[in-house]
């Protein structure tokens, strides 16, 4: 039965996504499903040669070929991996990580509010790019130490928004009520400001993603991912990097292909949260 509400509540939140929302969730959940998959629907191996390098798209290699001879299908399919593991992993470490910190920050007050929200002014203002480049150099290539660095400079924006949230609730009625009776911060989570704050967290969750997999492929693209992973910046990377690429056709598989599959991922959970954004407002879903 409760299985059964769940359902019920998605198909009903579903209704009222716009047709460029259901496209553009139809699109992340074929993605989701070729990053899944990809150890059945690869055609050949993203780490050994499949062919003759550069070949174009064939019935043999669907998206052609790289300098290596490496198949461009299977690095697509193994790269929309790396970059979607890379996503979560910082949308739930930096979202779960900042969404406490703004709950901290709101519901106490006082020195411990200043001085997280001194922290978030510091990291917002902060140009993201460059310091990123400087940790992920002096932290080294990897998928952890990648989520680790992009987590960093991705929580405060969570954290400003669940205080602020923090803040209005904690000026109702039956929050005051609550809290007059002796309920702690734990009751209140699980009780009232989890099930209040978890639609405005999942958006800045998915708002994360995005960000963290276009950070993600940047710096795999000026060399700083991990080069034995197969990383959509990497391969955009490896192509850029060959001498004549714009002088030759390779481009239209080699560069291509990545660059299209990385704006049609990032595009497709930039309106996934517009949508959501829309419906968990009702000023917004009234318009």
């Amino acid at each position: 039965m409760r299985w059964q509400l769940r359902w019920t509540s998605i198909n009903n939140a579903i209704r009222w996504f716009t047709l460029p929302g259901k496209l553009a969730l139809l699109v992340f959940c074929l993605l989701v499903f070729m990053a899944v998959a990809a150890p059945w629907i690869a055609t050949h191996s993203p780490y050994r040669s499949a062919g003759p390098a550069l070949s174009p798209p064939s019935q043999d290699h669907w998206m052609g070929t790289d300098q290596l001879g490496l198949d461009v299908w299977a690095m697509i399919l193994y790269g929309a991996r790396t970059s979607l593991l890379i996503g979560m992993g910082t949308a739930l470490l930096a979202g779960l990580g900042g969404g406490v910190a703004g709950i901290i920050a709101g519901w106490y007050g006082g020195w411990i509010d200043r001085l997280l929200m001194r922290m978030v002014d510091i990291l917002m203002a902060i140009p993201r790019l460059p310091a990123m480049i400087v940790l992920a150099a002096f932290f080294g290539a990897g998928m952890k130490q990648m989520v680790l660095v992009l987590s960093l400079f991705s929580w405060a924006a969570p954290a400003r928004t669940l205080r602020g949230t923090t803040l209005s609730l904690k000026e109702q009625p039956y929050i005051r009520m609550a809290a007059h009776h002796g309920a702690g911060l734990l009751h209140m989570l699980g009780r009232h400001l989890i099930p209040e704050m978890m639609p405005l967290l999942l958006i800045s969750m998915i708002r994360l993603s995005g960000r963290a997999i276009v950070a993600e492929a940047s710096l795999a693209f000026l060399g700083l991912g991990d080069p034995t992973s197969r990383s959509w910046g990497l391969i955009i990377n490896h192509a850029v990097n060959f001498r004549g690429i714009y002088l030759t056709p390779y481009w239209q598989w080699w560069l291509f292909y990545p660059w299209l599959f990385l704006t049609l991922l990032v595009t497709s959970l930039a309106l996934v949260g517009r949508d959501l954004e829309t419906l968990a407002d009702p000023r917004m879903r009234s318009r």
